[in-house]
């Protein structure tokens, strides 16, 4: 058994990580999964979270956005919609597209087409904030 797994990340703009890691915590759309080098093979969607990996001691952390997860042969490879790592998430930002969430959630009705939409930029926000503010 490998004592590494392989960590590819990619989003359609561009591959955001390739590194060897020693475990990997994601976002499973039925709940948080943990991987370990020779975890069985498996396909699984993931949701708006937190995706952190261990890597010789240290814990790294990406907010990624909808996608998918596949494990095989001790590599892992994430598809995701966006990925951004702890220390390239603009904290103002996230607040403010935190408060534009806030003030839009509190007009619309869960009916509304656009109710949805600004959930999900909710979490996103909240995931952001939550992932910036530990580094």
């Amino acid at each position: 058994m490998a004592e590494k797994l392989t960590l590819e990340m990619v989003t359609p703009y561009k591959k955001v990580l390739s590194q060897e890691v020693d475990e990997i915590t994601a976002p499973g759309s039925l709940g948080e999964l943990g991987l370990l080098p020779g975890h069985t093979p498996l396909l699984t969607t993931l949701k708006i979270g937190e995706l952190s990996y261990k890597q010789d001691g240290k814990i790294f952390h990406v907010a990624v956005n909808w996608g998918y997860l596949e494990v095989g042969d001790d590599k892992v490879t994430v598809l995701v919609d966006t990925a951004e790592r702890a220390d390239e998430i603009d904290l103002e930002r996230a607040k403010a597209a935190l408060g534009r969430a806030e003030e839009s959630l509190k007009t619309l009705t869960q009916e509304d087409i656009k109710f949805s939409v600004m959930e999900a930029a909710l979490q996103r926000a909240l995931v952001r904030i939550q992932i910036a503010g530990g580094r």
